[in-house]
């Protein structure tokens, strides 16, 4: 049965009115909404926006950090047959005011003054926009702009007997109900058209295989404007009932993940990156006994040895990490290196692959629980079948398969043949269906000496390093593989004042002789792992933390390739043009 996410919460509501749907934290304290209070609000919000003019087709934007009022929104959006339009918290000014123009809403909802503020900036460019709710108003009370008001002023009355129920059966699945951003890693983001079909019917294949249930506990704190975080936080909760939790900020995730303590658990892969790497740093600072005994731990390999070490040393650990509890720890939205999902089971943390784009509503395949291969993303999703072009390109087709960009047709139909979606990724399927993503079709290295080669691998691998957060490789067209290399500002930082440095910022930290011996050190270490033609034999360190701002990250903090080739030329040239570090 294929419903919207509107009908779906109708449903819950009705069924389960008295569970909780939804627990944020404010102040320290956690404050719960039920499966009916959570349908009431969203009720509320819809009929405001009805009776502020919304109708079915138009957009209406939201930019703000994660919270309850972001889904009550989103569904509220829907519910009136619109399209909701996530928008990065991080974006700058220029890039807000971009989306809005080229979506073309005439609604925003912002969280704060920080995000209004973006919007006063690009004023003139944004001669469409009638309207700004905000969540948090404080500090705009001497603001002299009408369109600004609180969102607790905007959702007021109750939908009128009757009203609510009839928009509903109005709503129809397969009409465009959001519009995702992609993260525009190779050129400027792109708005991916999807339907409640789109994204109900991956969720709907997920939910049993992953064994989820209303039992479940979900930590929202990727951003919402996402795909990944959507299927979490929005898609899985509504198919199954489970509860979503928001925590105070993006900067108390370590803490909120504690207390928690969630069964399932997304993280992209530089969340487990800083997991890890946190893990090792505290082990520096630990007694000799508590490192001698976390070193054995790791050294055990299955019998009664590795079970005594995950009760003394993993169980613990997981415990402190927020983790003891995950039964579905996943890692999705760029490749991860096996190095550390090696690690983490281990440690007791098998986390499950998974594979997907914005043009199939976030997923396509994913590792089952009980039988994980490491290397892979695992099988696709039953509604979703999958083949390998003659050119090594992944194609995926059926029902989760975007409805077009918006006002792009030209990209849409280079990007949708004959119903198959182009990834634009590259891999192979082993006999049982299980998917190997081997690296982008437009961003393969080719040598000097005609070796193909993924720079994301090359990349991932350098990445196992505690001390190394960014790697953009080289060597296209060129007689061996170089990099740009960003250090990991507190690992490094932490490093060199055990050595007496007293180094004070990033640059003067990355331009010390002896942190570069550290991570030439670390990739001789770690060049083991590669083959001989993909190990990097010369380097320079970022003088700076690589930032969205100087376009060279994306929004979802992917690093535009080409935009750091370009700013950083001279390095490059030094890397070609001389001998190796």
């Amino acid at each position: 049965m294929t419903w919207t996410f509107p009908q779906r919460l109708e449903q819950l509501a009705t069924e389960q009115p008295a569970r909780p749907a939804l627990r944020d934290k404010d102040r320290g304290l956690w404050h719960q909404t039920s499966w009916a209070a959570y349908r009431d609000q969203v009720a509320r919000a819809a009929w405001a926006l009805w009776q502020w003019g919304l109708r079915p087709g138009d957009h209406a934007c939201i930019l703000s950090d994660n919270r309850p009022e972001w889904l009550v929104t989103d569904l509220a959006i829907q519910a009136c047959g619109a399209r909701s339009v996530g928008v990065y918290q991080t974006n700058p000014a220029s890039e807000v005011a971009w989306l809005l123009e080229h979506c073309g809403a005439a609604l925003l909802f912002a969280e704060d003054q920080e995000q209004v503020d973006k919007v006063v900036e690009h004023d003139a460019e944004l001669p469409g926009l009638r309207q700004v709710v905000v969540y948090d108003p404080r500090g705009l009370r001497h603001y002299d702009d009408e369109r600004l008001v609180p969102w607790s002023d905007f959702v007021g009355d109750d939908p009128p007997a009757g009203w609510w129920a009839e928009r509903l059966g109005t709503l129809d699945p397969d009409e465009p109900a959001m519009v995702v951003y992609t993260s525009g890693t190779t050129g400027t983001p792109k708005g991916a058209l999807l339907s409640a079909r789109n994204a109900v019917a991956g969720a709907q294949v997920m939910a049993p295989m992953l064994g989820l249930s209303a039992d479940d506990q979900v930590l929202s704190y990727l951003p919402l404007c996402h795909v990944a975080e959507k299927i979490f936080s929005l898609y899985l909760p509504l198919t199954v009932g489970c509860v979503v939790h928001f925590g105070e900020s993006i900067e108390t995730v370590r803490t909120d993940l504690r207390e928690v303590q969630p069964t399932v658990f997304l993280g992209v892969p530089r969340i487990w990156e800083k997991l890890h790497a946190s893990v090792q740093l505290k082990m520096k600072d630990a007694s000799w006994l508590k490192r001698r005994l976390f070193r054995w731990a790791e050294r055990q390999d299955g019998g009664v040895w590795a079970r005594l070490g995950d009760l003394l040393v993993f169980r613990p650990l997981r415990q402190r990490l927020g983790l003891l509890r995950c039964r579905l720890p996943i890692s999705g939205a760029a490749p991860i290196a096996p190095e550390l999902l090696t690690w983490f089971t281990q440690a007791g943390v098998p986390i499950l692959e998974g594979y997907g784009q914005t043009e199939c509503a976030g997923v396509s395949h994913v590792s089952p629980p009980d039988d994980v291969r490491l290397g892979t993303v695992g099988p696709a999703i039953a509604c979703t079948p999958c083949r390998i072009a003659d050119d090594g390109e992944v194609l995926v087709g059926g029902p989760t398969v975007f409805k077009g960009y918006l006002h792009d047709p030209d990209a849409t139909a280079r990007t949708v043949i004959d119903g198959w979606l182009h990834t634009g990724d590259l891999g192979s399927l082993d006999a049982d269906g299980y998917l190997s993503i081997t690296g982008r079709k437009k961003e393969i290295l080719i040598t000097a000496g005609g070796k193909n080669l993924s720079p994301e691998r090359i990349e991932n691998t350098l990445k196992t390093s505690p001390y190394i957060k960014e790697v953009i490789a080289l060597g296209d067209g060129e007689r061996f593989v170089g990099a740009l290399i960003q250090v990991d500002l507190d690992a490094t930082m932490d490093w060199a004042s055990r050595q007496g440095l007293g180094a004070t910022h990033f640059e003067d930290l990355a331009s010390r002789q002896p942190v570069v011996d550290l991570i030439g050190q670390e990739i001789a270490r770690v060049n083991d792992k590669l083959a001989r033609v993909e190990q990097v034999r010369a380097f320079r360190l970022l003088p700076r933390e690589l930032h969205q701002d100087n376009g060279e990250l994306t929004a979802t903090q992917k690093v535009r390739r080409r935009a750091v080739v370009e700013i950083w030329g001279g390095l490059v040239a030094e890397i070609y043009g001389g001998a190796a570090s």
